[in-house]
């Protein structure tokens, strides 16, 4: 009876010792595993924080919009002096006659 307590108790320390060492090894592989995971989320997380500040909508400045103003004024103010220009050429310097109700007419050529 004796031989076979010890025997039993024997298996047994062997058996939990087997489970301890497997416990082990599975916790050193979830440890890597978590090390890695989280280097790949900061990495992701460090990638987002660039992509984010790419994205949002910066209020602009008074000076900025007052200087955009400006150019789009000015280039405006260019397109209408251009197109005078090319008023001024047709009306001034065309040979039509302005015919009926102020339509130009060409004068025929033979």
């Amino acid at each position: 009876e004796n031989k076979m307590a010890k025997k039993l108790k024997e298996q047994d320390v062997e058996n939990k010792s087997k489970a301890a060492a497997k416990l082990d090894k599975e916790a050193t592989e979830l440890a890597s595993d978590l090390d890695s995971t989280q280097t790949e989320l900061d990495a992701v997380l460090e990638y987002s924080e660039k992509i984010r500040a790419m994205c949002e909508v910066k209020p602009e400045t008074y000076e900025e919009r007052a200087a955009r103003r400006e150019a789009e004024i000015a280039g405006l103010k260019q397109a209408l002096q251009i197109l005078e220009g090319e008023a001024m050429l047709l009306q001034g310097g065309d040979l039509r006659q302005p015919g009926l109700r102020g339509a130009a007419v060409s004068p025929h050529r033979d």
